[in-house]
């Protein structure tokens, strides 16, 4: 089809039927089969057993063999071989192309093999990981390729998730997982999973998940990342489910001790998998343009040999009456000996195509991959990683890329953040040198008993003022990163240890944590910061959750002296326009986020003020109403935040470096000036991704970046031209694009919505509730989503109408009807990539692993051109696949790249010389080469063709036969080996120096037809002038001096031929060595030595029909005349060329200098279009931070929140995991680290305040003694008054005593196992009652109830305010 969206459509749209069944613990899945073929069936479920290798035992052979015969060479030859096998036709032996033929399958089948091996080898490592398995009654050790669908699995913190999970229960509160996806998705930001309320609640042991008999049925496998809908079927009811009940395969386990899970998709069927594509054969331009170029010369030769044969037709009748005493040999018809004579002069002249060009192209490559290999300037250290070419037949190619796609996350940057800078009060404060730093002897934290030794910021003069306690700003700067975020902690060794949901945030927590702010503690209404040696608890009254939108967090605290303050940290652009005032320490400020940008750092505002509490009595109203709206509960909650958030007072600004790989700004430098092209394609979110786009230098100041609506309306400009298409691309190119400097920056729900199918439209533009990403929008409601539904409507219509356009004016694609529907989409994307291919940069955020292989294949349809693919994760692998030449690093993410990769490499500032040197020297040396042997097989091979003109159109060769057999094996082959191997135009240094070297392999400058066509004017122009000036020169001549015989003239144009293209050799070396100069002379030696050999009395005596030339060369070389014709025939073939290549380079006009440079001032100064106007900013905001909503709200509702010490449940207090006894002991020691107690827990869930009750009697809020501790920390969710606290505990309600037990004869049927909102078996089932401060209490329940919290209380009564009391009997 035209369209490739389209067929990714087709493939969503198959794989859209909830047809997908499996049951627990049952590897018994027979029932679950599919048809096959016929009445075959197979099993519907994979094994987890993953091939990525091509071949096996009994395929390679014959697979191998297809693919070589694929090539037109290779059945080239076959054909000649069989014809040479004929006697009647044969005019050379058949194996002079046979054994070659094997040797060149040989090789290149040694090539696959040892590439397949590879495969096979990282295959088997991945299969044999280990993982534990639910066997009977026990968790036992298996092998990853043992999983089956319908297994239960156990994982581990820091594991690896083997395959798509149901996640079923974890030792986390509420069985929530945290996992890391950045080998899936690119994102540095831990994730959170959440198993199914009911077997949260029901599988609390080993012996309960060994009796689980839950049936999931949910949608076919696809690879749609963030998108699953089922649902569990267990005990005669059904549990819905989502992507956030599931674990992808290739995430990994973290801040999670314990998790267990249910594989639903294995091996082939996990959606990493269904992203990572096929492997297709990769061939590089110049192997598909010999393979026309062979098409060619078989058909030039076809016509050649009909011409000759013609030629014979016509004078073998003549021929006899002449020569009558050879009439006898004529015995068959005139028609017939044509017939027989033009397979001869085919056979004959089939050597021009020469077989050994192809083993030598063969060796060559190898080579240079051997040269990449030992590049010690490739080779890092650190690691003990050299580069590696994976791949032997791409190297070349490596010459010729106009594109390179790089992803972000660990192949641009480390994935480390470190606190670099900062301002408090409008004075920076810089990291101190390390000269320094080492005049302070010892660590400047010492006095901190909590420091972190590893924390590399160093500023005196700031630890000064932090000491001295007096500044108030420094103080409320550290207290506010102490306060405000979402960081969990634990304790380990007496220090805490803090577990956040991005990088950024534990950065800046462990910089407060230095400085003396240290965060030890949280519950759900309260957070404890130790400061500077003082324990204050702060009473946490609202939480307000970061989301894309409103690119800010806040939290609302009421601190130990009863005084209520607001804490604010977020993006400049949004803090600035929430200020009270802007005085000069605002201005300082904004000047240093200036320079902070400029360094490319990710900035972060920080502000705060002091709320009264009339003013936070009459928001909490406001908060409360806004929370108990059932429509637009987000918007209004959005807007009252608003609310708070205003007339804040500007504390200052952090900056943390992303760190860079050492190199990368000045790679990408080098690329761009060798008109390569470079593009970002991350799963990461836009504000991270433009951030990193600067601080490599991607993106500049003076560009105009371009974002969806731009680009919408530039197209729709672009389209809706009255002139259609030539006017869309002329108002491109002169209105804006060569005015100024354009970057491209795009999501990948854009690019969806974009590049849509017509007849796919409804069902991808109405967005999924259940997607796992962060939605520009994360405060609308359903309702407000049609918004962004209307504004992708349009999109969409704009192509609909695009479409209508084209075909009324007769523009659209003039194809057959069956793909006529696919013209508009075809146009659409040509658009899209033309528009984006005229850009300095493009960077594609939030794309998936298929949306980034699309991208690449659009580039590699519509521009033609060389892509280069370069990643380091499981993400990365469709793209490299895709890619013209795959990259892989090999990084902290894994070795999934690596594999599928045709190179690998340590870091990306490699890339520059894999490019710039060995890449163009590659590309310089096999065009060289190719032109070199298309001349020098030309020169020597056409004189064939000029001899049949003088020997009656009979066949005869012109050559001795073994000056045909080793002529291009041994007499010409070591010079022109070493130009394929050794040959540089410029040193490596000097190529680095001036990239712009590199654009004549872009545009294919040094071989195309026109090269190849002048190497056959040069071939034949030489063959010329050695056939006819010989026979010029012999003309009418005899005697002992006289070569006019048959022998003699043959050795004469044959070392004609032979020192003419040797001295061809010698004018295009430019690199001259020893190894040259040892070629040439080589060369020579076989030439004498195999001669004298050949030409032997002995040889001749055993066999004068293969070896005649008796004496031959001696006899010519003994006369000085003779030689006086060689020289001059070399001479007449040397000089003119020499001459004109000197005329050439003298009037040859210098390659000017593609350097990017910054537009004028006048050029941007032009009013570029109208469609592209858009508002300016003095200043550009570096704001980036990698984090996820909803932390907050777990915060709040106590979700997150760890039990207490001692209550866990059953199955994790004593669970003993036996180990398998046929794996080694290296595998079996995976102990479960057994968690220390937190500070969490030590500190308890302090309450602070009293409760009257109806008799004037005051309770304490603590945990009743005979209720689970947990309950103690679980409340409704953050919805209650922002996060409050939620409902409190208070016991003894009525006439009950304070903490006194319930009676013995209290029913327990279930304890602290009976669901709080199920149904309760116990009499008097657990009630609701919503009751304010000061109501009037129920009447005492006979069972002595007491209120307490639950964790999932109904969503009807979500939004209660703070201090609603809960009726619960103590049975549940």
């Amino acid at each position: 089809m035209g369209s490739l969206a389209y067929r990714e459509d087709l493939e969503e749209e198959k794989d859209s039927a909830f047809t997908w069944e499996l049951e627990a613990n049952s590897r018994d899945n027979s029932q679950f089969k599919e048809k096959s073929f016929l009445c075959w069936q197979r099993r519907k479920h994979k094994s987890n057993v993953i091939h990525t290798a091509k071949y096996n035992v009994f395929s390679f052979l014959p697979l191998n063999l297809y693919e070589q015969f694929h090539r037109v060479s290779n059945l080239y030859f076959l054909f000649i071989i069989i014809l040479q096998g004929l006697p009647e036709i044969s005019t050379l032996p058949w194996f002079t192309l046979f054994v070659p033929l094997i040797c060149l399958l040989v090789i290149r089948a040694t090539r696959d093999l040892v590439d397949d091996i590879g495969r096979h080898r990282s295959d088997r490592i991945i299969n044999n990981r280990p993982c534990q398995t639910l066997v009977g009654k026990s968790f036992l050790w298996r092998k990853w390729e043992d999983l089956y669908v319908g297994d239960v699995v156990c994982l581990h913190k820091d594991n690896i998730v083997p395959a798509d999970l149901l996640l079923l229960a974890s030792t986390e509160p509420s069985s929530l997982c945290y996992v890391e996806t950045a080998d899936i998705d690119g994102e540095t930001n831990l994730k959170f999973r959440q198993a199914p309320p009911v077997t949260h609640h029901e599988l609390t042991s080993i012996r309960k998940m060994a009796s689980f008999q839950g049936k999931v049925v949910c949608e076919e496998p696809n690879s749609r990342l963030h998108h699953f809908v089922g649902c569990l079927e267990w005990n005669g009811r059904k549990h819905p489910l989502d992507i956030g009940n599931v674990l992808l395969r290739g995430c990994k386990v973290r801040n999670t001790d314990t998790c267990y899970g249910l594989v639903i998709y294995a091996g082939f069927d996990t959606k990493i998998m269904r992203n990572c594509g096929k492997i297709h054969p990769k061939r590089s331009r110049i192997d598909r343009l010999l393979n026309r170029l062979v098409a060619l010369i078989f058909l030039s030769l076809v016509l050649i040999s009909v011409a000759l044969s013609l030629g014979f037709w016509s004078k073998v009748k003549e021929f006899k009456a002449k020569h009558h005493y050879v009439s006898p040999r004529h015995v068959q018809s005139v028609a017939a000996e044509t017939f027989l004579t033009f397979w001869g002069f085919f056979i004959l002249l089939s050597v021009m195509v020469p077989m050994a060009m192809f083993i030598m192209v063969e060796f060559i490559y190898l080579g240079n991959s051997m040269f990449i290999n030992w590049d010690v300037h490739m080779y890092y250290a650190p690691q003990d990683v050299p580069a590696k070419a994976r791949s032997t037949s791409l190297n070349d190619q490596l010459g010729q890329v106009g594109y390179v796609f790089s992803d972000k996350t660990g192949t641009l940057t480390q994935n480390v953040m470190t606190f670099k800078k900062c301002c408090i009060a409008g004075i920076v404060y810089d990291t101190e040198s390390e000269a320094g730093s080492r005049l302070r002897a010892g660590n400047p934290y010492l006095w901190n008993k909590f420091a972190d030794g590893k924390f590399p910021y160093r500023n005196a003069e700031l630890l000064r003022a932090v000491r001295g306690r007096t500044d108030e700003a420094v103080r409320e700067f550290w207290r506010l990163l102490a306060i405000c975020h979402t960081v969990m902690v634990q304790e380990k060794d007496h220090q805490p240890v803090y577990q956040a949901a991005s990088p950024d945030e534990e950065a800046l927590v462990t910089a407060a944590r230095n400085f003396g702010y240290v965060f030890v503690a949280r519950t759900q209404d309260s957070i404890t910061v130790m400061e500077l040696g003082d324990k204050r608890v702060y009473q946490v009254l609202a939480m307000m959750d970061f989301n894309s939108m409103r690119k800010r967090m806040s939290v609302l605290v009421r601190n130990p002296e009863g005084a209520i303050y607001l804490y604010t940290k977020g993006a400049d652009v949004v803090i600035f326009e929430r200020l009270s005032k802007k005085g000069m320490t605002e201005w300082t400020t904004e000047e240093a986020l200036a320079s902070f940008a400029e360094e490319t750092l990710r900035t972060l505002c920080l502000a705060y003020k002091r709320v009264d509490e009339d003013t936070y009595e009459e928001w909490r109203q406001r908060h409360r109403e806004a929370s108990l709206r059932l429509q637009n509960r987000a918007h209004a909650l959005h807007q009252v935040y608003e609310e708070m958030e205003k007339g804040l007072q500007l504390l200052g600004a952090t900056a943390i470096e992303d760190r860079l790989q050492d190199g990368v700004c000045d790679t990408i430098q080098c690329l761009k000036q060798g008109n390569i092209k470079v593009w970002v394609l991350t799963g990461d979110k836009q504000e991270t991704a433009v951030n990193i786009g600067f601080a490599c230098q991607l993106l500049s100041e003076n560009m105009l970046i371009l974002e969806e609506k731009e680009i919408t309306r530039i197209l729709e400009a672009y389209w809706g031209s009255n002139d259609g298409l030539l006017a869309g691309q002329g108002l491109l190119q002169s209105r804006f694009l060569q005015q100024t400097k354009v970057a491209m920056v795009i999501n990948g729900e854009f690019l969806d919505q974009l590049l849509l199918s017509l007849r796919k439209e409804p069902r991808a533009l109405v967005r999924d509730e259940d997607v796992d990403v962060d939605v520009e929008e994360a405060w609308q409601e359903r309702g407000e989503r049609t918004t962004d539904f209307l504004r992708a409507q349009r999109v969409s219509l704009t192509w609909r109408t695009l479409g209508i356009q084209l075909r009324g004016t007769g523009l659209g694609p003039r194809v057959k009807d069956s793909g006529a529907r696919d013209g508009p989409e075809v146009r659409r994307e040509r658009a899209f990539v033309e528009l984006a291919a005229r850009c300095q940069a493009v960077i594609c955020c939030r794309v998936t692993p298929k949306q980034k292989a699309l991208i690449v294949a659009l580039v590699k349809k519509y521009q033609r051109a060389v892509t280069l693919a370069i990643g380091d994760g499981a993400n990365d692998v469709n793209m490299i696949k895709t890619a013209d030449v795959g990259v892989g690093l090999a990084g902290p993410e894994g070795m999934q790249a690596v594999q599928n990769s045709d190179y690998a490499l340590a870091q990306f500032c490699f890339l520059k010389r894999l490019l710039l040197v060995h890449g163009r020297w590659s590309y310089v040396r096999v065009c060289k080469f190719l032109r070199y042997f298309v001349y020098k097989t030309l020169a020597s091979m056409m004189a064939q063709v000029w001899f049949a003109f003088y020997s009656g159109f009979t066949a005869q060769p012109l050559y001795e036969g073994w000056f045909l057999a080793l002529f291009n094996l041994l007499f010409s082959t070591l010079p022109v080996l070493y130009i394929g191997l050794f040959e540089q135009d410029v040193s490596a240094e000097r190529s680095l120096e001036l990239p712009q070297l590199y654009i004549a392999g872009q545009k294919d400058e040094l071989f195309n037809y026109w090269v190849f066509l002048q190497a056959l004017a040069h071939g034949t122009a030489t063959s010329l002038v050695n056939f006819f000036v010989t026979l010029w020169v012999s003309h009418d001549s005899a005697g002992p001096t006289s070569f006019s015989d048959y022998q003699s003239f043959s050795v004469v144009v044959a070392l004609s031929s032979l020192l003419s293209i040797t001295m061809e050799a010698i004018l295009i070396i430019k690199y001259w060595t020893v190894l040259s100069v040892l070629a040439i002379f080589l060369s020579f030696c076989f030439y004498v030595v195999v001669t004298w050999g050949c030409q032997s009395f002995w040889l001749f005596q055993i066999s004068p029909e293969n070896f005649p030339f008796l004496y031959a060369d001696r006899n010519v070389l003994s006369h000085p005349s003779i030689l006086l014709v060689i020289l001059l025939n070399v001479s007449l073939n040397t000089l003119p060329t020499l001459a004109l290549r000197v005329i050439y380079q003298a009037l040859e006009k210098p390659r000017p200098k593609e350097v990017e440079e910054a537009p004028s001032e006048d050029i941007t100064a032009v009013e570029p279009a109208p469609y592209l106007r858009r508002e300016s900013r003095r200043r550009r905001s570096s704001y980036a931070f990698s984090h996820r909503e909803g932390y907050a709200e777990l915060i709040t509702q106590g979700t997150i929140l760890r039990r207490a010490p001692g209550v866990d449940n059953d199955m994790l207090m004593g669970q003993i995991i036996p180990c398998h006894e046929e794996l080694s002991p290296s595998i079996q020691e995976s102990p479960r680290c057994s968690r220390k107690m937190s500070l969490l827990g030590k500190t308890g869930h302090q309450h602070r305040g009293k409760v009257s009750s109806r008799d004037g009697g005051r309770a304490a809020r603590r945990p009743h003694p005979r209720l689970p501790a947990e309950l103690a920390v679980r409340g409704v969710p953050g919805d209650v008054a922002g996060g409050a606290g939620g409902v409190t505990v208070v016991e003894g309600e009525g006439a009950g005593a304070v903490g006194v037990p319930p009676p013995p004869s209290s029913p327990r049927t279930r304890g602290a196992r009976c669901p709080p909102w199920g149904d309760c078996p116990c009499p008097g089932r657990a009630q609701w009652r919503p009751r304010r401060r000061g109501s009037p209490s129920p009447p005492p329940d006979p069972r002595r109830a007491v209120t307490r919290p639950a964790s999932h209380p109904p969503a009807g009564l979500r939004g209660l305010p703070r201090g609603t009391r809960l009726h619960v009997p103590f049975c549940c």
